[in-house]
């Protein structure tokens, strides 16, 4: 009966490893933005402002990044968030003729 009983607890305890395993927290997305030869410093500070909520000195440095680096990661989000930030950005440029580009990577 002892044997039974050590069974049943080993039994269980393989039964809650894959559940463990199933609540891997989600992937997330980093959205960068590209610099190109085009499209104002004012505007990219906007950008950063209106769409990732940076205070202007916030902006004004990540924006210094994408001129100086070439890119800049402007915040990591869950895949759909991250997907509607690069749409909302790149719709916004597009209105406003600016050929800015805005991306997102696996983080």
């Amino acid at each position: 009966m002892h044997h039974t009983i050590m069974a049943t607890k080993h039994h269980s305890n393989s039964v809650l490893a894959p559940e463990r395993a199933k609540t891997k927290p989600p992937r997330m997305y980093k959205v960068v933005l590209f610099n190109d030869d085009y499209t104002t410093m004012d505007f990219v500070i906007e950008v950063l402002q209106r769409f990732f909520e940076m205070n202007r000195e916030r902006a004004l440095q990540i924006m210094l990044k994408v001129h100086n680096e070439g890119s800049a990661v402007c915040g990591v989000y869950s895949k759909d968030v991250a997907e509607t930030k690069v749409a909302q950005v790149s719709e916004f440029a597009q209105q406003h003729g600016h050929p800015l580009r805005c991306g997102m990577e696996e983080s």
